[in-house]
């Protein structure tokens, strides 16, 4: 059954927790397994970094990583980064009453783009399924600032769209059923991204922060996913000691860099 328009209150202007609540399963309709990359990537944060991180959540969107990581840790802080205006009024909006949390408003093509974050240097940065919009020569650059930023023992998490381009048989045969599983649950009523937007574009208070969006983004574009191997090793020269996968499905994977 498609999702029921989200409500408005007076205290808030939106049902944020709804709107949090919708862009999971929308996001879960790409991803089914995506609860279980969080699992493994806060598994490795407590493991590396301890019950109390500082974490920038980086290209945060509606603040997904920071709910779970408040939820698994209750004594970490985070700071979550992104530049869309409508998934940052989600994340101000649910996190609005919890001072452990802070967002700021970014462009990570920006090259002062860390010069607006509240601390100099953290314990961990994690991002999930957001980077691949990057080409691979601004990403190398990214990770570089990313290294400058993680203090040394900490770690950097990259969840993300990782393809083998050695694999076309391997990478044809998991697409064809992944769209086969995705057009089952189209057919039972998700959400696709699209959708989503339209519903958002329809809420008083989403109205203008999601035509911002558009006029910053346009379409959602993708840039070249490279494979795992080529992350590791651009994260390697970028100045992490060490970086592998520590969890990958058929098409993504979870990337672990330590300083």
């Amino acid at each position: 059954m498609t999702d029921a328009p989200m409500t408005t209150t007076s205290t808030t202007g939106a049902d944020w927790g709804a709107w949090q609540e919708s862009w999971d399963r929308q996001q879960e309709w790409y991803m089914p397994d995506r609860e279980e990359r969080f699992r493994i990537m806060l598994d490795m944060v407590e493991a590396l970094a301890g019950t109390a991180p500082r974490v920038l959540d980086l290209a945060c969107g509606t603040g997904s990583i920071t709910a779970r990581l408040l939820a698994r840790l209750p004594d970490a802080v985070s700071t979550g980064v992104d530049l869309d205006p409508a998934l940052l009024a989600i994340a101000e909006g649910t996190f609005a009453a919890d001072d452990r949390v802070t967002f700021v408003t970014a462009d990570l093509r920006d090259p002062q783009w860390s010069t607006r974050l509240p601390y100099d240097s953290y314990d961990v940065v994690l991002t999930a399924t957001a980077l691949h919009w990057l080409h691979s020569e601004p990403l190398a650059v990214l990770y570089g600032q990313v290294a400058g930023l993680v203090r040394d023992g900490g770690l950097f998490m990259n969840a993300d769209h990782m393809i083998d381009d050695s694999t076309p048989r391997i990478n044809a045969a998991e697409r064809a059923q992944r769209h086969l599983r995705m057009d089952q649950a189209k057919a039972a009523g998700a959400l696709d991204w699209a959708e989503w937007w339209q519903l958002a574009a329809q809420d008083p208070v989403l109205a203008g922060p999601t035509a911002r969006r558009f006029e910053i983004y346009g379409e959602h574009a993708d840039g070249d996913m490279p494979s795992a191997a080529w992350h590791a090793r651009v994260l390697r020269e970028q100045g992490f000691g060490e970086a592998r996968p520590v969890w990958c499905s058929p098409s993504d994977t979870l990337l672990l860099a330590v300083k």
